[in-house]
């Protein structure tokens, strides 16, 4: 299939992109690396009257490092992030997703801003974002906000992403005891994940999060609680009770399959 027809901008600024989205009477979208957005197109599972293209804007290309954090532009690419081009905070766990994401040619599109934007509940960053605590800048014309992505991410392909707004980058503590696991299964290299792990641990505390077995990556927060000291029967004891409290439709397939790639990220994050 091809797209539906519509226009297409490419604004040299943010304020330019700003007033385009906001056009009256216009449904618009906003595009960057087009590597998830491009084929909704051609599907026309998403259909717009016009598309915004800020792929060039050198502003949300910026990565600014601060004692407390690294900021990482929205249109940093996963093969930037893959190949070490910015500071390392968690200690190789942004690299080992960035080079689990599909292959080399997309990771060269692709960026972290239209990943989290798009909220795919299959996709690596959402999960590895929530599970590093990480926050959303965003701004529309008037001004700005930041928000958890926890919290920003709302569902499958939804977020709290108002008409209007851009997501101008993505914020990430500096972690002190920066161990972490991570575990993914796909049918085959480069395809939809079909359960993804990650474990964070940070002030003596370890963050479990789990993607690609519901609409929005969850927090498994009883997994979390005894993640650093618990038996392989206390754990996957936890992981039933969170399992079941998320996700109560799963069959036994799908519950082996999670509480696989769980326990794999923990002891992953055990090892190091």
């Amino acid at each position: 299939m091809k797209a539906a027809p519509f226009d297409y901008v490419r604004p040299v600024t943010l304020d330019a992109a700003f007033a385009a989205l906001t056009e009256n009477g216009v449904n618009s979208a906003l595009i960057a690396g087009g590597q998830s957005l491009l084929p909704m197109l051609n599907l026309r599972v998403a259909i717009v009257d016009l598309l915004v293209d800020i792929g060039r804007l050198d502003e949300l290309k910026e990565i600014t490092l601060t004692p407390d954090s690294l900021r990482i532009g929205a249109l940093t690419t996963h093969a930037a992030i893959e190949d070490c081009k910015l500071p390392d905070v968690t200690n190789g766990l942004m690299q080992r997703v960035a080079a689990g994401i599909s292959y080399r040619a997309i990771r060269h599109h692709g960026t972290i801003g239209g990943s989290v934007a798009l909220a795919d509940p299959a996709a690596d960053w959402p999960a590895c974002m929530m599970a590093l605590g990480a926050m959303v800048h965003i701004a529309n014309r008037f001004g700005g906000r930041t928000e958890r992505v926890e919290e920003f991410i709302r569902g499958a392909f939804e977020t709290s992403l108002a008409p209007g707004e851009v997501v101008l980058a993505l914020e990430v503590p500096r972690n002190p005891e920066p161990r972490w696991g991570f575990a993914k299964v796909t049918r085959k290299s480069g395809a939809f994940a079909n359960s993804i792990a990650v474990a964070v641990a940070r002030d003596q505390t370890v963050t479990v999060v789990l993607a690609a077995g519901a609409a929005r990556p969850l927090r498994m927060s009883k997994v979390g609680a005894l993640a650093a000291t618990g038996t392989e029967p206390a754990l996957r004891e936890a992981i039933a009770a969170d399992l079941a409290r998320h996700i109560p439709d799963a069959d036994a397939y799908q519950r082996r399959l999670h509480a696989a790639t769980i326990l794999h990220s923990l002891q992953k994050l055990r090892g190091q």
